[in-house]
Parts: C-alpha cells; sequence; structure tokens
C-alpha cells in the first residue's frame, strides 16, 4: 500500500511539477534552465509529501509576487533587471537546495509514508515518538517563507517597509499554509494545540528575519556600484564604477544561499525551543 501510494504521489507530482514549470517560464517568472530546475525540485517535493509540495507552491508564488514589487524602477537601474523575474537554475537551487535537502531526509525518516508524517496533527503530546519528526518538519515549513531583499534603488541590502511587509506577509502565507494543509489531510479536530498554531507567527517572523539577513549580507559582502557610462546600478568593479557599498565576497546567488542557511538554523532552533 505504501509503495502504491508513492508511486500515485510521485506521478501526480510530475504531472502537477510539469504545468507549473511550463506556466513559470510562459511568464517568465522563470528562463528555461531554471524551469527544468524548477521542474525537478517540485516533482521532489511533491512525491516526498503533498504537503511539501504544497509549501513549495506557496513559496513559489507568494516570491514571485514579492519579485515584482518595484519593478519599475528596478528596470531603470538594474543592470541585470529581467522582465518577470526569469531565475534561471542556480537562483532556483540558491532558495530551494536546503528544503529539498530536508525533504530527503524527512522521506528517509518516514520511509517515504505520507500518511505518517506530514498528515498527523503535530501535536507532540499525542505521539511522542515523533518529537524530532515534527521539529524537523517544521522547520522545513518555516524555512521556506520568502527571503527576499528589499531593493532601493537598486542597491544591494537596500530595504524598504513595503518590501519588509511583503517578507513578513509571504512567512504568513507559509505559515497558514502549513497548518491548513496539515488539518485537510490528517485526522485532526479543528480544537488544533497552541504549538501547532505557532508555527503561523513564527513562520511570518522567519519571514521577515530572512529579509533582513539577506539585505545585511547584500549591504555588506556583496558589491554594489554605479556605473555612469550606462547609468546603472552593477555588481562588478570598473574604471566607471564608484563604489556604493559591500565588499566583492559573496554575489546575488551566494547571498541567497548563505541567508537561506542562516534562516534555516535560527527557525530549526525556534521550533526546537517551542515545539
Amino acid at each position: 500500500m505504501a509503495t502504491a501510494s508513492i508511486a500515485v504521489r510521485s506521478a501526480f507530482g510530475v504531472a502537477l511539477a510539469a504545468l507549473i514549470a511550463a506556466r513559470a517560464v510562459r511568464r517568465r517568472s522563470l528562463d528555461a534552465w531554471g524551469g527544468a530546475a524548477g521542474f525537478a525540485v517540485m516533482a521532489l517535493h511533491l512525491a516526498c509529501g503533498y504537503r511539501y509540495g504544497a509549501l513549495l507552491l506557496a513559496f513559489f508564488f507568494t516570491s514571485s509576487k514579492v519579485t515584482k514589487i518595484g519593478e519599475d524602477r528596478k528596470r531603470r537601474v538594474e543592470e541585470d533587471f529581467k522582465e518577470g523575474g526569469q531565475r534561471n537554475w542556480i537562483q532556483v537551487l540558491a532558495n530551494s537546495a536546503i528544503a529539498t535537502v530536508l525533504v530527503i531526509l524527512l522521506a528517509i525518516m518516514t520511509g517515504g509514508q505520507d500518511s505518517h508524517l506530514p498528515t498527523h496533527c503535530l501535536n507532540c503530546r499525542r505521539v511522542p515518538s515523533s518529537d524530532h519528526h515534527d521539529r524537523l518538519c517544521l522547520s522545513f515549513a518555516l524555512r521556506r517563507s520568502p527571503l527576499v531583499l528589499p531593493v532601493r534603488k537598486g542597491t544591494n541590502g537596500g530595504v524598504t517597509l513595503q518590501g519588509l511587509l511583503a517578507a513578513t506577509a509571504g512567512g504568513l502565507t507559509i505559515g497558514l499554509t502549513f497548518v491548513a494543509v496539515g488539518l485537510m489531510t490528517a485526522e485532526c479536530s479543528f480544537d488544533m494545540s497552541f504549538q501547532q498554531l505557532l508555527v503561523i507567527p513564527i513562520s511570518a517572523a522567519a519571514g521577515l528575519l530572512g529579509s533582513l539577513i539577506d539585505s545585511l549580507l547584500g549591504a555588506t559582502l556583496q558589491f554594489s556600484g554605479y556605473c555612469s557610462v550606462r547609468n546603472k546600478v552593477v555588481s562588478k568593479r570598473g574604471p566607471t564604477v564608484t563604489k556604493i557599498s559591500g565588499m566583492t565576497i559573496l554575489d546575488n546567488d551566494a547571498v541567497n544561499a548563505v541567508s537561506v542557511l542562516l534562516t534555516s538554523v535560527i527557525t530549526a532552533y525556534a521550533c526546537i525551543v517551542f515545539f
């Protein structure tokens, strides 16, 4: 039965991932290789559990919306601006590789049985033996909070109130998705534990935290300069480039990956403390 369930889930995951990737490429949210990477990541998440797939979908759609904030301003000042965002495969993996590793770990821990971990009520008092499974699953959910870099005049590390609110709202959406999908797929009543409801505010806080970490790294370890010839904010030094901020240590993809890692560690610790 478990093998059949995994096979059905995997087939559904491949079909849905193909549709979503094709749509993302058509809408220019991803380029061709980004679509291929997104397809692989989505198919894997759904094969491991419906809840993981739902969280990834929520992350993708919310982060795509956030990316469009200030699009006109970005078009004018950013050297690598692309309509719709058009993330490539490196950008996709920089934001999803850690979550994918967590999904694989959870699948190994549960034997690939979606009915064991993702569908129960996440109440450690009801299922004492699942303590560590719960915490890892919850840290996965909080990790899915969109890590965005609110940009002010195209400068890495710039922060705007609109961007911070969007990041917090994105994290809130992830938390609500985690609880709602769990409620729909678990044998739970609506009398959920207080611990489970804590996922929502912690997830919102993780969205804000991830944005701040991303911005801090971008402002300090990623170079930003203004090119007087192109009239653009650029990420590489040159004879016509005046430095704005940061050191040439990390590029944008590395900033995303490091901020994901740091946010994952912090939110995992929060899960251990609260759950």
